[in-house]
């Protein structure tokens, strides 16, 4: 679904100073994030190989940062 809705693409350059900032600037950010703003809990996100929220969170800087990777969590019965 998340490639459905980005065309396709897999990767994009943007510019932001926090990951908030970052994956709201997605062409899929309606479908990370729940209706309070909150990142879909079924997500993971790594920021160069790290947990997201080791860095800080939606919140955390992303000065250096060259990869944001963003994993959907399998889960079932």
């Amino acid at each position: 679904m998340l490639a459905a809705q980005a065309e396709g693409r897999k990767s994009f350059e943007i510019e932001a100073e926090t990951l908030g900032e970052a994956l709201h600037a997605l062409p899929v950010a309606d479908l990370l994030f729940n209706e309070r703003g909150e990142l879909n809990r079924h997500l993971n996100v790594y920021v160069d190989g790290t947990d997201a929220r080791e860095r800080g969170g939606l919140e955390g800087p992303l000065a250096a940062a060259r990869e944001i990777r963003i994993v959907a969590m399998v889960s079932g019965g």
